[in-house]
């Protein structure tokens, strides 16, 4: 939630610069923060959601709630590229005022503190392997962007004079260009994780070689890994001597069970089916 202060207060800022220092583009870049705004407050919300344990309607928990408030997070990013591009261009096609130098220092201070917090929630949603942090990553340097791209139009407004006054407007014509670009990367690995995507092969073999260090896996077939929001469920093939029991074979699949959801990957649920190492027949155990 320390995201919704920031983003009020940059709001703020912004909106008090662009007005009184005649600039659209500083005034652009303060709804893009308003538009941070909401995209946090949906963040929180699907973390809190997804945080709900599995009931008898949803058994494999509420995960999905993460990667769709981050498909709401690229549906804000898409309506605030929208309304800054259609503003913009009216802004260039009506002679005003051209932008003061005063608004330069602000947007440093922005673009500054805007790009070091983008960079604390990448890092946070590469840790958690969160893609609603990861979204909010891409939509806080979306908007140290857009000041990046206020403070280039200002400057050359300031220093070219009153027939380049229409810079800035420009510079934020160019910034929803960016900031809808962006909404793609978000829409697309937001997506991915409601579609069942793959998950890294890097997870798969780290699974896989969990699973092959417990005693009685002669071998590995299938293995797959699908994310809920911040866990992992996974399905996973082994092979076992065909000469044992069921009970022997059922202790097994928990073994490989156990040692799955203990290896530190943020995995909760797994599904054993046992197959006989050597002969066509073969037999499954769902654990669950």
């Amino acid at each position: 939630m320390k995201g919704v202060g920031l983003n009020l207060a940059l709001a703020v800022l912004k909106f008090t610069g662009g007005i009184l220092g005649h600039t659209y583009a500083l005034i652009a870049d303060g709804v893009e923060s308003l538009m941070d705004v909401f995209s946090s407050l949906l963040v929180w919300a699907g973390f809190r959601v997804a945080a709900v344990p599995p009931d008898a309607d949803h058994p494999y928990g509420h995960g999905k709630a993460e990667p769709l408030a981050a498909l709401g997070v690229a549906l804000v990013i898409f309506f605030a590229a929208g309304w800054i591009g259609v503003h913009a261009v009216r802004e260039i096609m009506s002679p005003h005022q051209g932008p003061h130098w005063g608004t330069l220092p602000l947007l440093v201070f922005i673009v500054v503190v805007k790009w070091r917090f983008a960079r604390r929630l990448d890092k946070a949603g590469e840790e958690s392997a969160s893609t609603g942090l990861g979204a909010e990553a891409w939509h806080h340097a979306a908007d140290a962007l857009t000041s990046a791209a206020a403070f280039i139009g200002i400057t050359i407004a300031v220093l070219a004079g009153p027939d380049y006054a229409a810079a800035d407007d420009w510079a934020a014509l160019a910034a929803c260009v960016v900031v809808a670009f962006n909404g793609v990367i978000v829409f697309h690995r937001a997506l991915g994780q409601v579609m069942d995507s793959a998950a890294p092969a890097s997870l798969v073999i780290e699974v896989r070689r969990l699973a092959a260090t417990v005693p009685g896996v002669l071998g590995l077939d299938k293995c797959h890994l699908r994310r809920s929001g911040l866990a992992l469920l996974v399905e996973i093939h082994i092979e076992v001597n065909p000469d044992l029991s069921v009970r022997e074979g059922h202790d097994i699949a928990h073994a490989v069970q156990d040692a799955l959801v203990a290896g530190g990957l943020a995995i909760t649920h797994v599904a054993v089916h046992v197959e006989p190492s050597r002969t066509a027949s073969q037999f499954s155990v769902i654990t669950s």
